[in-house]
């Protein structure tokens, strides 16, 4: 009865010799050994990642380059074990048409294999990321702009991946990568606008000037919290609920305040006019009372009053407080105004209306008036 070998032998090869069929036999068992060697070693990688390779890691003080050994390690063994496939391959005798089609289709398994590598780290360095940025508070913001860049790389990825089989295979890319080239010409003059917008919104991202939720003051004068950051614009809800969509090159062009980072500590200021015979010291007095009776003003900084000008009628006086939550500022002025009125009727300190003094003088023979 033929063993196994032969019957391979026959299959591959009817009707050749016993000479010939020692030959496949050595060449089989050649390639089967080689085969067998490189599943082993995938094998022994899979299990010193799995294993070595944590404690290897552990001096690093995140867990991002865990995370990524352990979604490559799949691939990584699919990989030695395909090379150990073409080696093989080499081994045999077999027609050189046919083991250029199978050396190709190893080829370009391969470099989906790497491209999928490559994807996995990046997907597990922006899920890192976006996990960290929870932590810090921020995470929505990362969660909107991290899909938009992992779609952007992973185009890319692909882009290079399907040079990298067409140069293989000796087909001529100069044409390919003009065409592309002259193509992205051809889109950024027509869309230059939208793709500035699109860039600011990358450099908001990267730079981060604000943060989602965070009470900001635009250049032109306007207060508003933000509400999203797009691709293309922002979106800030007013202090009268009103919601402005400003573009991103606006933004990035534009001087923001940020009344939130890096402390939310705001300065508020009252200012108000007292009669020229008013007690300048006694007025001070009063107005720091007021502002340390007030529970949301800081002690530290602490509230100051300040005598700042002679006015054309009254003193002008200045009432400096500090809050820690810029969205009470109106609340705490309004409740400081009260308490000045009021404390000034009870103290008897003048705030005077605007006084004009016209002097008469008799000119002429009949005494007419100027």
């Amino acid at each position: 009865m033929p063993s196994l070998v032969e019957m391979l032998i026959a299959l591959f090869t009817p009707g050749t010799t016993d000479g010939s069929a020692i030959f496949w036999a050595k060449h089989l068992l050649l390639a089967t050994l080689v085969m067998g060697c490189f599943w082993l070693l995938s094998q022994a990688v899979a299990y010193i990642i799995s294993h070595w390779a944590s404690r290897l890691t552990a001096f690093t003080r995140t867990d991002l380059d865990d995370r990524i050994l352990k979604r490559l390690a799949p691939s990584i063994s699919l990989l030695i074990t395909l090379t150990g496939v073409y080696l093989a391959l080499r081994t045999l005798p077999l027609p050189e048409k046919l083991l250029k089609t199978c050396a190709g289709g190893l080829f370009i398994i391969n470099v989906v294999i790497i491209c999928v590598m490559l994807y996995r780290t990046l997907n597990e360095t922006l899920l890192w990321y976006v996990e960290r940025s929870q932590d810090q508070g921020d995470g929505k913001f990362a969660r909107q702009m991290v899909p938009m860049a992992e779609k952007i790389v992973m185009l890319f990825i692909i882009g290079a991946a399907l040079i990298v089989v067409l140069k293989h295979f000796n087909y001529d890319i100069l044409s390919l990568v003009t065409a592309l080239g002259i193509g992205s010409l051809a889109i950024g003059m027509a869309a230059k606008d939208t793709l500035s917008h699109v860039i600011s919104g990358f450099t908001l991202m990267i730079d981060r000037p604000f943060q989602i939720g965070d009470r900001i003051k635009l250049g032109s004068g306007q207060i508003g919290d933000v509400l999203d950051i797009g691709l293309r614009s922002t979106k800030i809800q007013g202090l009268d609920t009103t919601v402005m969509i400003i573009p991103n090159s606006d933004l990035c062009n534009s001087t923001v305040i940020n009344m939130v980072r890096p402390s939310s500590v705001i300065q508020g200021r009252t200012t108000v006019g007292v009669g020229y015979d008013s007690d300048v010291d006694q007025v001070k007095r009063v107005l720091l009372e007021i502002a340390r009776s007030c529970d949301e003003v800081l002690d530290e900084p602490a509230p100051l009053a300040l005598f700042t000008s002679f006015g054309d009628s009254a003193l002008t006086m200045l009432l400096l407080f500090w809050i820690n939550d810029p969205t009470r500022l109106g609340v705490v002025t309004d409740q400081i105004n009260s308490a000045i009125i009021r404390r000034f009727r009870e103290e008897r300190i003048e705030i005077p209306f605007p006084i004009r003094t016209i002097q008469m003088q008799a000119t002429g023979a009949a005494g007419t008036a100027q």
